[in-house]
């Protein structure tokens, strides 16, 4: 049977307090309608409709083409928002599957139970119910005496009994298609003149149906984000799952409460993550690593056996044994080869340090290829900007830099040569020569070894 996805995304988030559409606010990362669409994706190979009203420009951009779009024009309540992807998906979806953008933590198992359940059953319509103590808005679920579900009551119309009932309507469903779209034209206005989709379950009692319920194993993966303090909510959740994955998968993390890794990351076996460390982006982290206290890597690489203390990483790739910080800072572009070794304040943009580098603290390399088994000294700095444009430095095999030399770019150094200590290069360096002064100029030829 064929399954469509429609994902529910035209509110209009008052309660968040902002300009930016709720489906846009970022959890672990990702903005919140990714998520209901990377569950929908687990679904079915048919692309999803999110049904868009508030900030639908705003929402059309992030989705792309991972899904089509339907328009809700007036926020007229959630079962007018449905009615918006008849035109796309009459007669050509068996089940419509319809869940929300503001609720990210489902996972996709259970919404696959949910479509099995209705795939598997009679009745027009299979639903997610929850119990819980706290209601968080959501509507009862009404049963009679043998235990069929009857209605549902929003909690604004809720008697004081009503609202005692802990079984809740989660709002996500699984229809019959040749049933929905028939079904949604007779949901009757509501006193504040919306027309919402809880009604349908009544509607199909009413018919003699059968409405099938599928209880919930985890409450939280209801929770829905309607304000900033739901949002912090649900990042506490999220966090939690995440780590613990990567715990049974191996992975060390010395406080959980204080790790922060976004759902994109991947982590070898045996890495050790201290406090106050965050993985974000599309990071991929080898085995045996040692990262942090206090560090931050973003859409970087790391091979195996790497370590990183207190540093920033951004955009970078650094190979196996790699060792730098603390107070490191890797901008896009960096690459350290094998066995790299990059002290305390140093920084590394757009540039390649070959294998067995060591660059001492407090220097800056910007625009730069640096051949293997070179020597930074302390205070390196290559001076890579001329006001205009950005120019390159190219260091060959086992030069040593003095401490506090500074590369004027454009500028090459040849192999096996050497600067004093606060030299100011501005001219290219032979290999195996020793440059000194301010501007630098030959002192003498060095011994070639080998």
């Amino acid at each position: 049977m064929k399954t469509v996805a429609v994902i529910l995304a035209a509110g209009h988030g008052v309660r968040m307090n902002s300009s930016t559409p709720k489906v846009l606010h970022k959890l672990a990362g990702k903005p919140l309608i990714q998520y209901a669409l990377q569950t929908a994706a687990g679904l079915s190979d048919n692309l999803p409709v999110v049904v868009v009203g508030q900030g639908a420009e705003a929402v059309r951009q992030e989705v792309g083409e991972a899904a089509r779009f339907a328009i809700q024009e007036q926020q007229l309540g959630t079962a007018h928002a449905l009615l918006s992807a008849e035109t796309l998906l009459h007669d050509s979806t068996d089940l419509v599957l319809v869940t929300t953008a503001d609720m990210p933590l489902f996972r996709t198992e259970t919404l696959r139970r949910l479509v099995d359940l209705q795939k598997n059953n009679s009745g027009p319509l299979s639903m997610l119910t929850a119990l819980s103590s706290d209601a968080r808005g959501f509507g009862r679920v009404l049963r009679n005496a043998n235990g069929e579900v009857q209605a549902v009551v929003e909690e604004a119309q809720a008697t004081p009994e009503q609202l005692a009932l802990r079984e809740l309507n989660v709002s996500v469903y699984c229809f019959s298609a040749a049933w929905l779209w028939p079904a949604l034209h007779r949901v009757p206005i509501s006193p504040k003149g919306e027309y919402y989709l809880t009604d349908v379950v009544g509607l199909a009692v009413a018919d003699g149906l059968v409405v099938n319920a599928l209880q919930l194993d985890d409450p939280d993966e209801a929770m829905g984000i309607n304000t900033r303090v739901h949002l912090a909510q649900a990042e506490e959740i999220l966090r939690r799952r995440i780590n613990e994955t990567w715990m049974l998968a191996g992975v060390t993390l010395v406080d959980p409460h204080t790790t922060y890794i976004e759902p994109g990351v991947t982590i070898g076996r045996d890495t050790v993550i201290w406090p106050n460390t965050y993985l974000q982006g599309k990071t991929i982290i080898g085995e045996g690593c040692t990262l942090g206290p206090n560090t931050i890597i973003r859409d970087t690489r790391l091979g195996q056996g790497c370590k990183v203390l207190a540093s920033l990483l951004e955009s970078a790739v650094l190979e196996d044994h790699v060792d730098m910080g603390p107070f490191g800072h890797l901008r896009p572009g960096a690459h350290l080869a094998e066995g790299v070794h990059m002290g305390n304040f140093g920084e590394v943009k757009s540039s390649y340090l070959g294998p067995g580098v060591k660059m001492g603290h407090f220097s800056y390399i910007g625009d730069a290829n640096i051949g293997p088994n070179v020597n930074i000294g302390a205070g390196t700095i290559t001076c890579n900007f001329d006001g205009e444009h950005k120019n390159h430095t190219e260091i060959g095999a086992d030069v040593f830099l003095g401490s506090d030399t500074m590369l004027v770019a454009p500028v090459k150094i040849g192999e096996g040569a050497r600067t004093g200590a606060g030299s100011v290069v501005t001219h290219d360096v032979p290999p195996h020569t020793l440059v000194v002064g301010v501007p630098a100029r030959p002192l003498r030829k060095l011994d070639q070894i080998g």
